[in-house]
């Protein structure tokens, strides 16, 4: 039997990208917060602490993501990148404002540490808006014509686009703040609590309007959600994020510290499904196809091995260093 390898490679890929928003949306969820915290009780250098091991790996998922686009979908990443110069760009000098104020944020005097806070909170803030807007772009589809893009510089600026940017940033928070309740004990741990409850709300909400939103932005989205078989996972996924809602607020409420967390990623989860649905079989809305985008067979072939062997190690390494680093942090001890 002949192997479909471009839709395998687009399976990897999405697994590659739901992995890093998974594993590094929580990290940016916890720089946004930054600003929201008081220096003076030292929670900073615990909510650093927290991800200090970890958060240089979670972005392996970014680059395995992105150098998978070019390698195996050349075409997709040649559209996708003058239509989302900007918020990439944007993105990526995020992310590395935020990776230098991290380092020289524990080397700084306590006069000009606020500095680096503020800088790591910003970066971190640009990161995931940008995201969010790339996201929202995506949905509202790309002008293509002769496999190429033909669209203008600012045509991934829109009502949606930002609203998409707004609801990541929300629900980074969200991701962030579970984390915290999981990681943190104390006054720190009930300030998490009371951002995951309301991020919580802000994320729900604001899923509501983009999925309510986005079927009056193509008639295909229409058709996919409301008419024919997929109209039973229109139904299926919506519930069961309601379910994983219930579980994150029920479990705040009782004092769980796990069961929010991954009750979290659950929602993000869900809606990421809800995403692919609406995107399959097309690479790039509203015209370009995986099979379409997809690199000639041999390349295909050829970069599968080395994957098959790559990705296998990096999941083992992820999975080992969050072992590790399992228990509760401090700001003056580390883990315990």
């Amino acid at each position: 039997m002949e192997l479909d390898l471009p839709l395998i490679w687009a399976a990897i890929i999405a697994f590659a990208i739901i992995a890093y928003v998974s594993l590094d949306g929580f990290d940016l969820g916890v720089g946004i917060m930054f600003p929201f915290v008081p220096e003076s009780s030292g929670h900073r250098n615990t909510m650093m602490n927290s991800v200090a091991p970890i958060w240089d790996g979670n972005e392996t998922w970014l680059v395995l993501g992105g150098g998978g686009l070019l390698a195996v979908f050349p075409m997709a990443y040649s559209i996708v990148m003058p239509a989302l110069y900007a918020p990439i760009i944007a993105m990526l000098l995020g992310l590395i404002f935020r990776g230098v104020a991290f380092e020289f944020r524990w080397r700084a005097s306590e006069k000009n540490r606020i500095w680096w806070d503020r800088s790591f909170a910003f970066g971190s803030f640009v990161a995931t808006f940008a995201q969010g807007v790339c996201l929202g772009a995506l949905i509202q589809g790309v002008k293509v014509v002769d496999r190429a893009y033909a669209g203008g510089p600012l045509d991934w600026l829109s009502w949606f686009s930002v609203l998409t940017g707004v609801a990541l940033v929300i629900g980074y928070v969200l991701l962030g703040s579970t984390w915290l309740v999981m990681k943190t004990e104390g006054e720190l741990q009930a300030i998490s609590r009371k951002f995951a409850f309301v991020s919580g709300l802000g994320t729900l909400v604001l899923i509501g309007i983009v999925s309510f939103a986005t079927p009056f932005l193509d008639a295909e989205y229409h058709l996919r959600w409301f008419e024919g078989p997929n109209i039973i996972y229109s139904v299926i996924v919506p519930g069961l994020v309601l379910i994983c809602a219930a579980i994150l607020f029920l479990g705040l409420k009782k004092g769980h510290e796990i069961r929010p967390f991954f009750a979290a990623h659950g929602i993000f989860l869900l809606c990421y499904i809800g995403i692919g649905l609406s995107f399959y079989p097309r690479m790039i809305p509203p015209d370009v196809t995986i099979w379409a985008a997809a690199a000639p067979d041999k390349s295909l072939h050829f970069l599968i091995v080395g994957t098959v062997v790559l990705v296998p190690i990096i999941l083992a390494y992820t999975i080992y260093s969050y072992w590790v680093f399992r228990g509760k942090v401090d700001s003056s001890e580390g883990y315990h």
